[in-house]
């Protein structure tokens, strides 16, 4: 693996509108289930993912690659999770959206919605969240793809 010269991203997100970039970086980052670690003592959840690159995907000169990144969120009261088996930490998930559902403001519950039906669900007393990549970019082969989803014509 060959690493390449990428542009390091790093964001904080502290709303919605800055919650919405930080999703669209993350559209189909693999995600380890032994990368996810959740400190409730500090009330952070951080997880480590590898990001596709869907800037570098795009143009006329499209490379389809990967970079380490790291995702935190802070001041979370609970994290929860359906369809996700903490115990199984070989289990690689794909992550579709970072989702935030505001409550009693500025608290909420963010969702990190994973194909297959696995979510994180976080009770968050407010939008704290930094991703920051990690480390170089490596090439891959594949670009990510999603089935296409047709309404019934019935109604």
């Amino acid at each position: 693996m060959q690493p390449l010269d990428l542009q390091p991203l790093k964001f904080v997100a502290l709303d919605e509108e800055d919650l919405a970039i930080v999703s669209t970086h993350l559209q189909d980052a693999t995600v380890k289930v032994a990368d996810v670690l959740w400190r409730p003592q500090e009330k952070r959840l951080v997880i480590g993912l590898d990001r596709f690159d869907w800037l570098s995907a795009d143009g006329d000169k499209p490379e389809l690659r990967r970079c380490r990144a790291a995702l935190r969120f802070e001041r979370v009261a609970a994290c929860k999770c359906k369809q996700v088996d903490p115990a199984g930490k070989a289990a690689v998930l794909n992550l579709l959206a970072v989702e935030f559902e505001p409550t009693d403001a500025p608290a909420g519950v963010v969702k990190l919605v994973f194909s297959g039906g696995g979510v994180l669900r976080l009770e968050v007393e407010c939008l704290e969240v930094e991703l920051a990549d990690l480390g170089p970019a490596w090439h891959v082969d594949t670009r990510p793809t999603h089935a296409e989803v047709f309404p019934d014509a019935r109604g």
